[in-house]
Formats: structure tokens, C-alpha cells, sequence
């Protein structure tokens, strides 16, 4: 049998087919060597290890998520997809993010802990509550000495000086900063005396947010029956508290700011409504006292009498040209019913008797006689007249 030869568009376009189809997305850990940022915003390494090396590209459209600038010899993490370039035959990582290895164990983490979070539901919507519109009192979880609290406070009491603030106050980094988020947040639940929870704190590495990255966290907001606003870092982090908390909140600050309403804002708006609704009842009354002028102008109002006159008058016409309109009615019915009497005493049999005729039964069946032969001799008749009736016995029969 004769072998099938392959083009090497063909071959390569199997291969590309064989590795993108069976590896899926993948961490890899190596050093850049030979990176190269084109004018295009396209990045090109190779990572490398004592024994290896692979060929990377990091597109332009995924720049956003790069927080440094990489380098020749830099440890480095990366997640990507095994893809082949059919046009030079070599196969390449795709990198989608990229991470300093010294924080790579904890980006995986992330990755880890959001994925497992996401399959259980723990970020969807539906779970999510609703803000209160007008909250009274507001817990804040955080650090008592940290910027936070203090712009926290500075501003809903800016915003709102009337909403109470209770702090509960946590460690937001380091060992057991999380069991303690954790609790401060229950505890709040169990106090059941605010409207509205804010966890969060400042900016930070990766490392100083992890707190806000722990499961028992997580579960915590998941669990907590008051509305929680995450507000972790600046607004180039995300936490998993910022996935799973009721609002997530770029800074702090910016909490307090969604927390609350504008005080001087809402009075401008109620000022604005009072002005508004005192023109249209303003307008109204002048519409009334207009409508009302012109009833008191209008003729009917002017000269009532005249008024019940015309129509008392126009109502006799209407009841004459009634009863005119009854009489016709009733006198061609007369006339049509006449004609229909007329027609009836032709047609009746009572007119042949005024004629001089008879009607000959035979007794006692009754029988109307048309033929002598339906006689004989001795049987039994009744004739009857225009007026009244005999019973008597034949005699005698004649056909003819």
C-alpha cells in the first residue's frame, strides 16, 4: 500500500491540532531570557530552566493585568495555553498572566481557592443582599490604627453625620488576621444592631491583602445575614472578599462614599422637589379659579330660569312629536291588521256556511262525507249548519 504523504502545512497543522487539543491551561515557572517588547505592545521571551526552554507571547490586550515590567533573568510564573505558530513550526506558551515567582505560590492559591468558591456558588448573584437605602448605624471591620477607619469615618459623618459607626477592630495582615476578620463579622450578626457591614482595608502587596483572600473569610461574608461592602486595597487589587461580599468597593473610601447618601445632596433634592410640587398646586389653583370663573360667566349660571324654560319647552316638543309618533304606529298596525282579517274570513270555512252550505259527518267516526258511497243505508250522520246541527239516518242512497 502506497504511504500517505503529508505537506508541511499539513503535518504542522496536526500537531498544532494534537498538543492545543489534549494540554490544558497550565502554571509554568522559568527564567526570561531574550524578552523583547515590540512597538506592536507585544511581548516575546523564552522561559528556561537548567535543561529547557520554551517560547512565550504576552499580547497587548492582556497588558492590564501586568503589574511589572519583565527583564532578562527574572524568575518568573506564568499561566498560559500550549499553542503551536504554524507559520515558523515551533510551539509557544500563550501566557495570560504573569507573576514575580515570589508571589507565584500565592497567585496559584488564589487561583485555587476563586475556582472551588466559584464551583460552590459562593459569588453569585442571587445570593448577593441589597443595600439598605437610608442605613442608622454601620459596623466597620478593620484595623483600628490604619488610614481606613479614619477616612471611613471622615467621610459618612461628612456625608451623614447622623449614621452611628461601630468598629470592631481586627488585625488586617499577618498570622490570625483572618480567624479574626472571620469573627468580627459573626460577632456583628450576632449583635443584629447594624444596617450595614464594611470589611476591607488599605493598600497593599499581595502578600499584606492575603487575609482577605482566606476561605474562612469568604465563608463569613458568604454566611453573614447583613449587607457587607468589601472594600480591600486600591482599585487595581481584587480579593476573594471583593467576589463574594454584597458590593465590592475600589478603596475604602470610596465605601464609605456608596454606604451612604449626600446629606446636602438629598436636602438640595427635597428643596428642589418642595419648589416643584408648591408650582404645580399653584398652577392647579389657578386652573380651578379659572374653571370656576367661567361656570359663574356662563349662560346656564347667568339666567337658570330662562334656562329650565328652554328645556321644558324642548321637552313638550319631543313628548308631542312622541305621541304622533305612537298614534302613526298604532293606526298602520290597525290598517295592516285589517287586511290580515280580511284575508283570514276568505279563507275560512265559516263563510261557505254563510253561502248555504253543510258539513256532512259520518257517525261515530266523525268522517267528513265527500261521496255517497261512503254510505249505506242506516248509518248514522251528523250534519252541520252555519247555525247549529242535526244527527239522522239514511234512507235511501243515490250515487249518481
Amino acid at each position: 500500500m502506497e504511504a500517505e504523504i503529508y505537506t508541511v502545512s499539513e503535518i504542522t497543522k496536526k500537531i498544532k491540532d494534537i498538543l492545543e487539543g489534549s494540554i490544558p491551561k497550565i502554571w509554568v515557572e522559568g527564567e526570561i531570557s531574550n524578552y523583547t517588547l515590540h512597538s506592536s505592545g507585544h511581548r516575546y521571551f523564552s522561559l528556561k530552566d537548567e535543561n529547557s526552554q520554551i517560547r512565550c507571547v504576552f499580547w497587548r490586550f492582556r497588558s492590564n493585568s501586568l503589574r511589572f515590567e519583565p527583564e532578562d533573568g527574572m524568575k518568573v510564573i506564568a499561566l498560559g495555553n500550549i499553542t503551536v505558530y504554524q507559520r515558523g513550526g515551533q510551539y509557544q506558551l500563550d501566557v495570560i498572566l504573569l507573576h514575580p515567582a515570589g508571589i507565584g505560590k500565592l497567585e496559584l492559591e488564589f487561583q485555587r481557592l476563586k475556582e472551588k468558591l466559584t464551583q460552590e456558588g459562593l459569588f453569585d448573584e442571587e445570593h448577593k443582599l441589597p443595600l439598605p437605602e437610608f442605613p442608622e448605624t454601620i459596623g466597620v471591620v478593620t484595623s483600628p490604627t490604619g488610614a481606613a477607619i479614619r477616612d471611613i469615618i471622615k467621610i459618612i459623618h461628612r456625608r451623614f453625620p447622623s449614621v452611628r459607626i461601630i468598629l470592631n477592630p481586627v488585625k488586617v495582615q499577618g498570622k490570625g488576621a483572618a480567624e479574626e476578620i472571620a469573627q468580627a463579622i459573626e460577632e456583628f450578626n450576632q449583635y443584629k444592631e447594624v444596617d450595614l457591614l464594611i470589611v476591607g482595608r488599605g493598600g497593599g502587596s499581595l502578600e499584606d491583602l492575603w487575609a482577605f483572600n482566606e476561605e474562612i473569610v469568604a465563608r463569613a461574608i458568604y454566611n453573614s445575614k447583613i449587607p457587607i461592602i468589601s472594600a480591600v486595597g486600591h482599585e487595581i487589587d481584587f480579593t476573594i472578599a471583593d467576589f463574594v461580599a454584597d458590593l465590592r468597593a475600589p478603596t475604602p473610601s470610596s465605601a464609605a462614599e456608596l454606604a451612604v447618601k449626600d446629606r446636602t445632596v438629598l436636602l438640595k433634592e427635597i428643596s428642589s422637589y418642595s419648589r416643584k410640587l408648591l408650582t404645580i398646586q399653584s398652577n392647579l389653583i389657578k386652573y380651578s379659579k379659572q374653571r370656576v370663573n367661567a361656570l359663574v360667566e356662563s349662560y346656564g349660571l347667568r339666567r337658570p330660569m330662562d334656562f329650565v324654560i328652554q328645556r321644558s319647552q324642548r321637552t313638550d316638543e319631543l313628548l308631542k312629536t312622541l305621541i304622533k309618533s305612537i298614534k302613526n304606529s298604532f293606526e298602520f298596525r290597525k290598517k295592516s291588521l285589517s287586511l290580515v282579517l280580511g284575508k283570514l274570513n276568505a279563507l275560512s270555512p265559516l263563510a261557505v256556511f254563510e253561502r248555504g252550505f253543510s258539513l256532512t259527518r259520518k257517525l261515530p267516526e266523525l268522517m267528513v262525507i265527500k261521496d255517497a258511497s261512503m254510505l249505506e243505508v242506516d248509518d248514522l250522520v251528523e250534519v252541520k249548519f252555519l247555525k247549529g246541527k242535526i244527527e239522522s239516518k239514511v234512507k235511501k242512497i243515490e250515487e249518481n
